[in-house]
């Protein structure tokens, strides 16, 4: 692994669309979100989660999360939350970790079209840049999704 403290070093990769395995299922990663709403066919009133590498990151880009609930996304494992309207999870998978420790954050959605299964021709495809261990591309179970705020926490999916 390279690593490099330049910050142009990875300016290309910010725009790309990246094909690679989530710790769920096989995803596509961006920080931007028209060409990802524009790949899967989707709507634009359907927000999509961001990625965070670690929770110290997503504390200083001002999501505010209840203080109650703070222990539990620290430790939780396959699983998106909901503060807000601001749909986001953090990264435990290793290499889905490794990229984003250069990008900080990124917009993460299904490697499929809205509604369809994955097909890997149609991703390959789409992807500017794929990122495929030992273990190949595997759609698995999308993540527990849960709303929390201060008083309860409600499991969505």
């Amino acid at each position: 692994m390279v690593s490099s403290n330049s910050s142009t070093r990875f300016s290309r990769i910010k725009k790309s669309i990246i094909l690679t395995q989530t710790d769920t299922t096989v995803g596509f990663l961006s920080q931007d979100a028209q060409k990802l709403r524009e790949i899967k066919t989707r709507q634009s009133s359907k927000p999509f989660i961001k990625v965070f590498h670690n929770f110290k990151t997503l504390q200083h880009l001002n999501i505010r999360i209840p203080h109650k609930r703070k222990k539990m996304l620290r430790r939780a494992k396959k699983s998106t939350f909901i503060v807000k309207n601001q749909a986001f999870r953090i990264a435990s998978y290793p290499l889905h970790s490794e990229i984003l420790r250069n990008l900080e954050w990124s917009y993460s959605t299904s490697a499929n079209q809205s509604g369809k299964n994955f097909e890997r021709i149609f991703c390959e495809q789409k992807a500017d840049i794929i990122i495929e261990d030992k273990n190949g591309l595997y759609e698995g179970r999308a993540s527990k999704l849960y709303k929390i705020n201060n008083t309860k926490i409600k499991r969505l999916r």
